[in-house]
């Protein structure tokens, strides 16, 4: 079994209205030193073992569904695990 966390951010240079809208309260906090702020989303999946390549199929899903890759990243890292 293999445990696969995903990363999925905006790319650097699209806008990110949530970021500032999170980065304008903290600074309304009093947290004044925070310069920026980049929203996005992490999904961890467990994934059976099988003949197909761990990394060819996470890349694969991230590619048609986990991630918009026109104006989004994404990384993984993969562990495999001993379930119990």
């Amino acid at each position: 079994m293999y445990k696969v966390k995903v990363y999925v951010t905006l790319r650097e240079s699209v806008l990110d209205p949530q970021g500032n809208a999170v980065k304008g309260a903290l600074h309304s906090l009093s947290y004044n030193e925070v310069q920026d702020v980049r929203i996005g989303k992490f999904m961890e999946l467990m994934i059976e073992k099988n003949d197909r390549n761990i990394d060819e199929l996470v890349r694969e899903m991230c590619e048609k569904l986990l991630a918009n890759t026109v104006i989004e990243d994404y990384r993984y890292e993969i562990e495999e695990v001993v379930v119990q």
